[in-house]
């Protein structure tokens, strides 16, 4: 067994589109448009060298939430100490750096960042 993909709700899906495509390399797929839910739209990035994939969903009529049951966040393993530091880097100078690097109490190596819509990434080592 293996994650396929994660499905994340954006208020738009161009600014969610390019923030995948620029911090991530991902290849962000077509748009897809439901027939069956009028309004739904979404559209998968997919990383380079991993079959995981972020599914990123829109529909008219939904609003930024409090916190709830569910996922909190995704964490991302970038492969080493310095790849977080260089992501955590361009994420700063971009204004998206929530917290790290740093050695968490549960011993990841990690950077917080702020994606689109307020969702948190966790970078690991």
């Amino acid at each position: 067994m293996h994650l396929h993909h994660v499905a994340i709700w954006v208020s738009d899906l161009d600014e969610s589109a390019a923030f995948w495509e620029k911090y991530f390399h991902a290849t962000v797929g077509e748009l897809y448009e439901s027939k069956r839910q009028i309004g739904f739209k979404s559209r998968f990035a997919r990383f380079l060298g991993s079959e995981l994939q972020i599914e990123l969903m829109s529909k008219p009529g939904l609003a930024a939430s409090e916190e709830r049951f569910g996922w909190a966040h995704i964490a991302l393993s970038l492969g080493g100490k310095k790849a977080v530091d260089d992501a955590a880097a361009r994420f700063q100078a971009d204004g998206r750096l929530a917290l790290g690097p740093r050695t968490t109490g549960d011993g990841f190596y990690e950077a917080i960042v702020i994606g689109p819509d307020g969702i948190e990434i966790e970078l690991t080592s």
